[in-house]
């Protein structure tokens, strides 16, 4: 079927290039001696994951429990969720998944590692748990004085298993922090698995951070606006588009699309929601639940009424979200219609 043959609004995935940037990332990876396990939480697929397992990755990482059930349920086995899993609810699903299959989370607090130690002995599951360390994004994480004593607890705990530290972004300004935390875990005589680092950006520069044993990295695969403008990426790289249709021409200078914020997000990228790929002067300055309104008057050229236009999105994981299915597109034809498996899994 050829792309013009879907309706808009459509999230195209160019598969020439997300496979291409599959194979660049795991070389990269391979080449540093580093574990891939790359987050599921862009593309929400299981057959996109299985891909990614397929050339090299040794796992997967997920954001929520409730989108790692349903990527265990479609058998993949090691599964590392770098997140606090909080409440009675969440602990409780998560040991389930435990029961079978080889899952890894993180805490950064005494109180989140004795809810996971109480379900865990309930349900008779184990998990392994790393300790996140704050970075400078300031979500969360707790400081390097404190990674030894929740460290201890976590080893104490009769259903946990320490598996080391984590760090997002692992950019290079939170390389010292890891070191002071590795060695303080040393003098301890805490052993450390896995010194896990995160972010598309941050695996460019992991050469230079050899502390770090795996990555974990999700826009990577499809890309977006801002990891362009931020030189992670070309726009050869940019998997990922959404096909929009002009469906009103108000004035000279003023579009409308049939993508709004239910399409795009409502993520904004120096003030605006999407790249237009055949209008790179235009401006797609604000969204209604279905509406992109689009100024042209930088533009030379005008779209006509029906006009079909590529816009690459501001941020890929969200329009990911978004929608019930994406399209694979190879030379304008669309191969796969994949479900998006895990849309809306975020408990």
């Amino acid at each position: 079927m050829h792309i013009n043959e879907l309706d808009t609004p459509s999230v195209l995935i160019d598969l020439d290039r997300m496979e291409a940037n599959i194979a660049r990332m795991q070389k990269r990876c391979d080449d540093l001696g580093l574990a891939f396990r790359p987050h599921i939480k862009t593309h929400k697929i299981p057959d996109i994951a299985k891909m990614q397992v397929e050339v090299g990755a040794k796992g997967i990482a997920c954001q929520k429990v409730s989108e790692a059930r349903v990527f265990a349920e479609a058998g993949f086995d090691d599964i590392q969720i770098p997140n606090s899993i909080v409440g009675q609810q969440k602990t409780a699903r998560l040991m389930e998944l435990a029961m079978y299959t080889k899952i890894t989370v993180a805490a950064d607090h005494p109180n989140t590692i004795a809810w996971l130690d109480d379900a865990a002995q309930e349900s008779g599951a184990g998990v392994r748990v790393l300790v996140d360390i704050a970075t400078a994004l300031q979500r969360t994480g707790t400081q390097v004085a404190e990674v030894v004593t929740l460290a201890q607890r976590i080893e104490a705990a009769e259903g946990l298993h320490f598996a080391g530290i984590m760090a997002y972004p692992s950019d290079l300004t939170e390389r010292e922090n890891v070191q002071e935390a590795l060695a303080a875990l040393d003098s301890a005589g805490i052993g450390v698995d896995v010194v896990s680092g995160g972010g598309t950006g941050a695996a460019l520069v992991a050469h230079e951070f050899p502390e770090l044993t795996e990555l974990r990295v999700g826009t990577y695969i499809f890309n977006d606006w801002p990891t362009v403008e931020k030189g992670w990426a070309t726009w050869d790289d940019v998997a990922m588009t959404v096909m929009a249709t002009v469906i009103s021409r108000p004035t000279t200078d003023r579009t409308i699309l049939d993508s709004g914020s239910k399409t795009l997000s409502s993520d904004v990228w120096k003030g605006q929601y999407g790249y237009i790929v055949e209008y790179p002067g235009a401006r797609i300055y604000q969204l209604n639940e279905e509406h992109a309104f689009v100024d042209m008057s930088e533009c030379e050229e005008r779209p006509v009424l029906g006009e079909r236009v590529t816009i690459v999105p501001v941020h890929t994981c969200v329009v990911t979200n978004l929608h019930n299915q994406l399209f694979g597109v190879r030379n304008d034809e669309v191969e796969v219609t994949w479900p998006v498996a895990a849309r809306g899994m975020v408990w």
